[in-house]
């Protein structure tokens, strides 16, 4: 996907790409819990059982996709570390190369040797 078309600019969105799930997850499990917790106090039972059920699994989920985000978060941190640095260390890294002549100015430049006496055209015959 291009940066063209996005409404927020390529820095924040690459960011905050890898919390919406994390977020969708943390919604889910407020509600199981409001859910759990309402039905507990009413005396709804097998409601309260499969919240609770539910509940651990979306535990599991959130600790894992929290993992997951710490996890880029750091190797996103430390991408940009190396980069600066680099950029930093080597300021030739920064300056464009100097422009070499194109292949057609060097044929120009340098003459073909001549084809020995020997061969007609100098090309392998089929």
């Amino acid at each position: 996907m291009s940066a063209v078309g996005l409404s927020v600019p390529a820095a924040v969105y690459g960011l905050l790409v890898p919390l919406r799930p994390l977020a969708l997850v943390s919604v889910l499990i407020l509600g199981d819990y409001l859910l759990w917790n309402w039905s507990l106090s009413a005396n709804h039972d097998v409601v309260a059982l499969v919240a609770g059920m539910t509940l651990s699994l979306l535990a599991l989920a959130w600790l894992w996709l929290l993992a997951l985000t710490l996890g880029r978060g750091a190797g996103h941190a430390r991408r940009r570390a190396s980069a600066v640095s680099a950029a930093s260390t080597s300021p030739a890294a920064s300056t464009p190369p100097a422009a070499s002549p194109t292949p057609a100015a060097s044929s120009i430049a340098s003459p073909k040797p001549a084809a020995s006496p020997t061969s007609s055209s100098g090309k392998l015959a089929a």
